[in-house]
């Protein structure tokens, strides 16, 4: 194996003399170095190891970021599996069903029967992308589970009533049609 002097020697960028005077200075810092027990830092080398944990974390940064994408695709596939596996029809009514949307109103026509289960809470609107789909509640909670901005309306099992609320005494009825 050919060192790096000996290379620039053959190349013509560095002369005998300025060789022979690098080595000799080189022993004579270690010489120093040993009869102190000190050991000189090497800035060259400390700013290599610098760069290198750098780009160390960097490389880490950027993976982990990788396997976080790969795992929100991993959900929304799992989750589009899911609705379309076990999505219900809607029936073929007329029946006007709104719901909350965000900060929207929005209505979907179903049949009595469905309407029926919506108010229940047997079957859930589930919101993926543009489309609309019921789906049984065991299916909407796993899907909640995973994402849980994509269930639209879960039918509240709980009758607990806020002390402070001023209108408890006023219950308004589920299939109340807005």
């Amino acid at each position: 194996m050919v060192s790096l002097q000996e290379q620039l020697l053959k190349a013509g960028l560095v002369d005998k003399n300025k060789a022979k005077r690098a080595n000799q200075d080189k022993s004579k810092q270690k010489k120093v170095e040993r009869r102190t027990g000190t050991q000189s830092v090497d800035e060259a080398r400390l700013a290599a190891l610098e760069a290198q944990h750098k780009n160390l974390e960097r490389t880490r940064e950027l993976n982990a970021q990788r396997v976080a994408a790969a795992n929100q695709k991993a959900i929304a596939a799992q989750i589009a599996q899911m609705v379309q596996q076990s999505r219900q029809s809607k029936g073929a009514g007329d029946i006007a069903y709104n719901f909350t949307h965000g900060k929207t109103i929005e209505r979907l026509y179903v049949s009595a029967a469905v309407q029926a289960h919506l108010i229940a809470g047997r079957l859930v609107i589930i919101r993926l992308g543009s489309a609309t789909e019921l789906v049984p509640r065991i299916v909407a909670d796993k899907v909640a589970e995973r994402d849980p901005s994509l269930v639209v309306r879960v039918k509240k099992t709980s009758t607990e009533v806020d002390e402070d609320d001023p209108y408890a005494a006023f219950q308004v009825p589920d299939d109340l049609m807005w």
